[in-house]
């Protein structure tokens, strides 16, 4: 009797339309998720390549020797005295884009006290110093609430650099790097790719950079475009 009641049971026709619609929800869900994995990758390495001269590639390969560089590295917001783990990655996104064949590397931290009494850029800076053991050259841009502000405060100590790198994730060092080059075009040609996109790395933070990261250039290209100029207005 316990067999016979398995066995009509598992020739309820309700019971397996229900595992089957179970089942393709399941592999839609799992297919959206990579899809929008995938999407973001492409984003984030489409980011990586854009605002930078048209001569990148070919002096990525041109000989270091003598080569003076600035890294500046883009605060986020820190309610706490210790890097958070945005700000982490900011900090080794930046440490790891040096060229290692310059004869001088300095590295910028940029942020002021946004959402703590302490600067974004002290707070960068300790990490990479204390707890990442970075003994190089090392400046603090300490004002800054935004990512205009960013740049502008950062430009005096990046005008001896012959490589500039602006670190961050992929889309934000984009628009960065369009900011400088609507502030400074002549050093904007001295722009580099920083070493901010790796396949993989941050994988469930992607899609989210990537959403606010386009929204961020969308607007910051719209009052451009509006006003014929960029200020502080355009956001953190």
């Amino acid at each position: 009797m316990t067999r016979t009641r398995g066995r009509a049971g598992s020739r309820n026709p309700r019971a397996r339309n229900l595992r089957s619609r179970m089942g393709a929800a399941g592999l839609v869900g799992i297919v959206g998720a990579v899809g929008l994995w995938l999407a973001s990758e492409a984003v984030g390495a489409w980011g990586s390549r854009q605002e930078l001269p048209r001569d990148v590639d070919a002096r990525a390969g041109a000989p270091g020797t003598g080569l003076r560089e600035a890294v500046v590295v883009l605060g986020y917001g820190n309610p706490g005295e210790r890097a958070n783990a945005i700000n982490r990655w900011r900090v080794r996104v930046g440490l790891r884009s040096r060229d290692p064949r310059a004869a001088s590397s300095l590295v910028v931290m940029c942020g002021g006290p946004v959402h703590s009494a302490r600067p974004e850029g002290e707070i960068l800076a300790a990490y990479a110093r204390d707890e990442l053991g970075y003994t190089g050259l090392l400046a603090v841009e300490g004002e800054s609430t935004t990512t205009w502000e960013n740049i502008v405060n950062a430009t005096p100590l990046l005008e001896d650099a012959d490589r500039i790198v602006i670190a961050s994730d992929p889309l934000h060092a984009m628009r960065a790097r369009y900011f400088l080059r609507l502030q400074r075009p002549d050093l904007a040609r001295r722009l580099a790719r920083g070493d901010d996109h790796r396949v993989g790395e941050r994988y469930w933070l992607k899609p989210a950079l990537a959403v606010v990261g386009l929204e961020g250039l969308r607007r910051a290209r719209a009052i451009t475009a509006r006003s014929g100029r960029a200020d502080g207005s355009m956001g953190p």
